[in-house]
């Protein structure tokens, strides 16, 4: 029997993975876009607090670019949240940052490699979400625990969506092939919650590039549920979502004392 097995549900350790290696070419040149400046704070930094907020989440290991896990440490170190050697902690949550590899996807893998045995639930969460409410965290973790073995946040679509025959070239018209029925549609977030046995199998099984995780765990046949998003944790990826972000720091500062 597994340790998991003894455990209630609510008694099952959570932890988080942020994959924090990509280096944002749409937010033009500069730093990583994990590490770009919001309300003075480093992207990267909110997200590890939104995580951290949530009183189930006990560990949250960053996986930095491959030759960038000492800067990621000393960033978390400077803004009290220790990454340093190997480890740290604030609150009561840990930290753990490893380097991460050339894809999204193997640098969730190395997360994963560097989770303790002890962790049955596992986040995966966009860096470049950094408002994510504690709430939708919650509701993820909730659901997990409740027994879907992958849990996506997701909110209904305001547009009209259309599928396309892609251009060859860029800016050429591109014909319409079909208008999906916009009710069934879902703008997908993160964090994404999972049974770790299941995203472990995903990721030894799933091999080609994919878009998120959940749809890894798709592949394998198995149920994946959707969870009430929140308009808040989009995800900065245009010059223009950083305003945006921005706006909802300077609004949660007034109201809240964020």
């Amino acid at each position: 029997m597994s340790d998991d097995s003894r455990r209630s549900p609510a008694q099952i350790p959570v932890a988080a993975v942020i994959p924090a290696a990509g280096r944002g070419v749409r937010l033009g040149p500069g730093a990583p876009k994990a590490l770009r400046a919001l309300s003075g704070t480093p992207m990267l930094v909110h997200a590890v607090r939104a995580l951290a907020a949530s009183r189930h989440v006990s560990l949250v290991i960053v996986v930095a670019p491959p030759d960038g896990a000492g800067e990621v440490k000393s960033l978390l170190d400077a803004h009290a949240l220790p990454g340093g050697t190997p480890s740290g902690s604030w609150g009561s949550t840990d930290f753990l940052v490893v380097p991460g590899g050339d894809s999204r996807q193997e640098s969730v893998r190395l997360g994963l490699d560097a989770l303790p045995p002890e962790y049955g639930v596992v986040l995966v969460h966009d860096a470049a979400r950094p408002l994510v409410p504690v709430d939708t965290v919650d509701a993820v973790i909730e659901a997990v625990r409740d027994g879907a073995p992958a849990v996506v946040p997701a909110l209904p679509l305001a547009d009209t969506v259309k599928e396309v025959e892609p251009a060859t070239v860029p800016g050429e018209p591109e014909p319409v092939v079909a208008t999906p029925v916009r009710a069934r549609l879902r703008a997908v977030q993160t964090p994404q919650g999972f049974d770790r046995q299941t995203l472990v199998r995903a990721h030894e099984t799933v091999t080609e590039d994919v878009t998120d995780d959940a749809s890894m765990v798709e592949q394998l046949g198995l149920r994946v549920v959707t969870v009430p998003g929140h308009e808040e944790a989009f995800k900065v990826t245009r010059p223009l979502d950083l305003v945006l972000a921005e706006a909802v720091l300077a609004r949660r500062r007034l109201n809240d004392g964020f």
